[in-house]
């Protein structure tokens, strides 16, 4: 089946070689402006007027003369598409995007500035950048809510920041919707094939689904039964297996959990067990202490800190308060909650703390009812999920994009329809991922998920088919009700504690088994649940648990065309940028 697609942008190069493309000169050169870094201008009253570009490898391109004068007319073609400011130890250089603050280690600003994103779709001039700002700086005064409590606002504070005053824009087509949220995680491509102006797609037969059903969970005296007169855990793979299977009952998570998490290795004795504890007791109370011992007057000259405190205390204060655990003024559980925050702040500085990480430690913290074993496992946990947090969120795009290829492989025509309705570059599936599920289901079913998913059973990356059960779960709403865009956002942020958690894992064990019977299943989709050198492990199998657990990959993918490609010949070229907005997947906030 042949699709039109929107045309493929042409390859670039970064500018460290000379390109010969049509005859043109050798001193050519082709370069996207996501790579640009700064421009430097020449001296007023020096000759003729030239700009040199700086690319951000620190690659310095040959100098553009302009004999005949208006290099000011191409500055002004280039601050369309990207924001440009006077370097303030030098007049004569303009850096690129010096109004794009960074993460500031908080999901505010997974949208990064909106005027960013506007600009490069062309849809705001600078009176409209301003204003877009002045409206951004308002939501930025409560990010929290405006991120991980308000994720179905953000689209319609966009439609309103687009419409603003005038009632002629009421009528916004959808598509310039969709383009403007594509803009702000550059890198993240969808759908885009080889063949410029196609997309080829392939119907396979992926065989009948089979039925699976799950069992009761674990006992405590089924675990006893596979523990040796030394402690050590027997038969791993097959507790593994009844885990994947049927989860653990509540009695059992505060000792399996360690397990499952990381923090004691399979194979030791209940001795060496007693002996790590204490290791890490030791190790866990001196990074407490590091923050512990630092006086106001040093915490004033100490802004990141400042800033993870101020994040932390906002957070753990409205963090399944609901639940008993946490609820009410002073509770103990909110201090517990805080210092290890804090401690992992010492633990990790370069990462510190990020908005939703309070909630992957409040059902750890649950569980364990102990500081120290908490923190511990909450460290194991972030060693999994550190990519969803880091600044370049490379985890999240890789997710996204492994989630799109393995929904059109399930049903094409659903993913068709997501994409006439300008939502299949699957954002609303953004939360989900950020924090495995944590808003979707109630507490004691996430506690249920969480420890099915940490077997790393029946393949890798099964979190991804989870999603995809859900979303065949509301296809048929989401296609007969003609769902569109904000429609679309709205059903799913709404199914939010509605979703059978063992109604999902049946769904996404049975597409599992039914992927890995499919012998003529795509390259990729076999990297992504990794199956490439062997099958699936699934409770019924004896191949033993899957050890390539992750996600990879190549740094290819996320190369940026959310911009023009800039090229010129060193000769004057009225058409000197061309843009096309693609369909890449932005920065996204989670509800």
């Amino acid at each position: 089946m042949v699709n039109t697609v929107p045309s493929k942008k042409k390859p670039h190069t970064t500018g460290d070689a000379p390109s010969h493309r049509n005859g043109k000169s050798k001193w050519s050169f082709l370069f996207s402006l996501t790579d640009l870094k700064s421009i430097k201008q020449n001296k007023e009253g020096m000759g003729w007027s030239y700009l040199v570009f700086c690319l951000k490898d620190d690659v310095v391109l040959p100098a553009l003369h302009f004999h005949q004068g208006d290099s000011k007319l191409l500055i002004d073609s280039l601050e369309k598409y990207v924001v440009l400011c006077e370097s303030p130890q030098d007049k004569r250089t303009l850096l690129v995007n010096c109004q794009s603050k960074s993460l500031s280690q908080s999901f505010e600003n997974l949208l990064d500035e909106p005027a960013y994103g506007l600009i490069q779709a062309g849809l705001l001039d600078r009176r409209k950048l301003l204003w877009a700002i002045h409206q951004w700086k308002k939501i930025k005064k409560d990010p929290y809510t405006a991120t991980m409590v308000g994720f179905s606002k953000v689209t319609n504070y966009i439609f309103d920041s687009l419409r603003g005053s005038d009632p002629s824009t009421h009528q916004r087509p959808p598509s310039e919707m969709a383009d403007f949220l594509s803009d702000a995680i550059p890198g993240l491509k969808i759908n885009q094939q080889e063949e410029p102006g196609f997309e080829v797609i392939t119907r396979i037969d992926l065989g009948e689904r089979p039925v699976v059903q799950r069992r009761e969970p674990v006992s405590l005296e089924e675990w006893s039964k596979n523990i040796d007169s030394e402690g050590r855990i027997l038969n791993v793979d097959n507790m593994k297996q009844m885990i994947f299977r049927g989860g653990l009952s509540h009695a059992l998570r505060k000792q399996a959990w360690k397990f499952l998490l990381g923090y004691f290795p399979w194979d030791s004795t209940k001795e060496e067990r007693i002996q790590l504890q204490k290791q890490k007791t030791d190790e866990y109370f001196r990074m407490k202490l590091q923050w512990k011992s630092v006086s106001e007057e040093q915490e004033k000259r100490n802004s990141r800190l400042r800033d993870y405190r101020s994040l932390i205390e906002k957070d753990v204060n409205r963090t399944d308060r609901t639940n008993k655990f946490y609820e009410g003024q002073d509770n103990p559980g909110l201090i517990l909650l805080h210092d290890i925050l804090m401690t992992y702040c010492m633990y990790d500085f370069d990462l510190g703390y990020v908005q939703g990480m309070s909630d992957l430690l409040s059902p750890l913290l649950y569980v364990m009812e102990n500081e120290v074993d908490a923190f511990w496992c909450f460290a194991s946990y972030m060693d999994q999920m550190h990519q969803n947090f880091e600044e370049q969120m490379q985890g999240m795009k890789t997710q996204l994009i492994q989630l799109s290829t393995l929904l059109r492989l399930l049903d094409s025509g659903f993913c068709s329809y997501l994409e006439s309705q300008d939502s299949g570059y699957l954002y609303f599936c953004f939360r989900w991922l950020l924090i495995r599920f944590k808003r979707e289901f109630s507490f004691l079913d996430i506690l249920r998920l969480w420890e099915v998913m940490w077997t790393e059973l029946p393949c890798k990356n099964f979190h991804l088919l989870l999603c995809c059960a859900i979303l065949e779960s509301e296809k048929q709403q989401i296609m007969e009700k003609h769902y569109g865009f904000n429609e679309i956002l709205k059903h799913i942020n709404e199914l939010s504690m509605k979703i059978d958690v063992e109604d999902v894992l049946c769904k996404a064990e049975a597409i599992s088994l039914q992927m890995v019977k499919c012998k003529e299943l795509p390259q990729a989709v076999s990297e992504i649940l990794g199956l490439q050198d062997s099958e699936v492990t699934t409770p019924d199998s004896d191949t033993g648990e899957d050890e390539n657990v992750g996600m990879t990959s190549p740094t290819s993918t996320f190369q940026s065309d959310s911009l023009p490609v800039l090229a010129t010949s060193g000769a004057r070229d009225d058409n000197l940028t061309q843009t096309s907005v693609s369909p890449n997947v932005s920065r996204l906030t989670p509800a």
